[in-house]
């Protein structure tokens, strides 16, 4: 079957990025199509190649593989080499030339002292776009400052509001951050690409993690911005300020059940609850009473549910009248959820070093194609010659530049390519 080409067939992405943002901006585009080329820097490339899983057979053992590597650089073609080396920057920059994206992580600055800043770039080729993601943006007081996904979520005053209220404040143990921010730098890059299709002009776009976790802060800005200090957002524990009843809420048994009862779904609540004098009762009676009650709700709603003989019956009885509701899970027990086995999002992938594992599918969904369920990700270096010889080098000439440790590639492939 002649599957039709994918949107973004025929880009070139040039990504010299690590970690998770970056990674992840560039993954989403080869997934749609484009041919990412992901640089990687000597001697050990991409650090989350010594995170994660690696490879139990011992054949294996020192090859340049894992399932963190995995799972956030699949479908790209590995360039390593030493960005200290002018041969190395000459040859980004011939890349660039040929290239419609370029997406990079480094601290500002960086990419400019290596004489491959925008403006250094778009002198060669006017239609690129680069993308720069960052922690703070490559502007402002905090732009300088080394940051991670929590030091952003810390400054942008989330973290502030997670955590019991009488204890101190706590992190959401995943990279909500980092994968936002490489999903919102994917979707820059392709509103870019649209605008270069339009007009023949390439761009610069900027991501950051503060900004993208500032962004995230659903109704409180507003509030904080015509209150002021008269207003500020406290930690709430398991429940939401909002009422509701909103939160985290305890079965017994050690189980717990997720409720999202919107304020006009108060009346479906008490239904439910079997309770219709709440629905009137002056504590309840609106969305702020509610809220002022919060804990007053969380006990009824809690005693209510702890009669139920298991947390299923507590939820069918809730659906019953459409209020919106789901068991907290472990990830082992989503990752088994019928569900989400059957949409790809937990998505089977085999590697020939590290065998059969899961990684989380693509998080959105095309009519056009669907997702290869042959995944691939490179060892270091291993398109090193391809990519070159793209772009007019010799064999003599990459061969020098092994020889001159520009070039460095995992040891398997170093091996099979010496005994050749």
């Amino acid at each position: 079957m002649n599957l039709p080409p994918k949107m973004l067939s025929g880009y070139r992405v040039l990504d010299i990025t690590q970690f998770v943002a970056g990674p992840t901006c560039t993954r989403l585009l080869a997934e749609a199509g484009a041919d990412v080329i992901k640089v990687e820097l000597a001697p050990f490339g991409d650090r989350s190649r010594f995170q994660g899983l690696k490879p139990r057979d011992p054949a294996y053992k020192n090859t340049s593989q894992s399932t963190y590597f995995f799972q956030q650089n699949h479908s790209k073609r590995s360039l390593a080499l030493d960005l200290k080396h002018e041969k190395s920057r000459a040859i980004l920059r011939r890349l660039a030339a040929g290239c419609d994206v370029l997406v990079e992580n480094f601290t500002p600055g960086v990419m400019k002292r290596a004489g491959l800043g925008y403006d250094e770039l778009k002198a060669i080729n006017p239609k690129l776009i680069m993308c720069s993601i960052s922690f703070a943006g490559q502007t402002g007081p905090l732009s300088d400052k080394p940051g991670f996904d929590y030091i952003a979520q810390a400054f942008a005053g989330i973290t502030g509001v997670i955590g019991e209220p009488d204890g101190k404040p706590a992190q959401v143990p995943v990279a909500i951050g980092d994968a936002s921010t490489g999903v919102a730098a994917a979707m820059a890059v392709g509103f870019a690409l649209l605008h270069r299709e339009r007009t023949g002009e390439g761009q610069f776009i900027e991501a950051s993690l503060l900004d993208t976790y500032f962004h995230m802060h659903e109704a409180n800005v507003p509030k904080v911005a015509l209150r002021g200090d008269s207003f500020v957002p406290k930690r709430e524990g398991s429940l939401h300020p909002n009422g509701g009843p909103v939160g985290v809420f305890d079965c017994g048994r050690g189980e717990f059940l997720v409720i999202c009862a919107l304020a006009h779904q108060w009346p479906q609540m008490v239904r439910a609850l079997g309770r219709p004098e709440l629905e009137n009762d002056p504590r309840f009676a609106s969305a702020r009473a509610r809220s002022d009650n919060n804990k007053a709700v969380a006990e009824i709603v809690e005693a209510w549910l702890q009669r139920f003989p298991s947390r299923e019956a507590a939820i069918a009885a809730l659906e019953q009248e459409r209020i919106p509701c789901a068991p907290v899970l472990t990830l082992n027990d989503a990752m088994a959820q019928p569900h989400l086995v059957e949409r790809g999002t937990v998505r089977r992938v085999d590697d020939p070093q590290i065998g059969q594992f899961a990684i989380p599918g693509n998080p959105v969904r095309f009519s056009a194609w669907q997702p290869s369920d042959q995944l691939k990700a490179d060892l270091l270096g291993q398109h090193n010659e391809d990519i070159l010889r793209e772009i007019g080098l010799s064999d003599a000439e990459i061969e020098n530049l092994y020889a001159e440790k520009v070039l460095v590639q995992d040891r398997a492939l170093r091996a099979g390519r010496e005994r050749a």
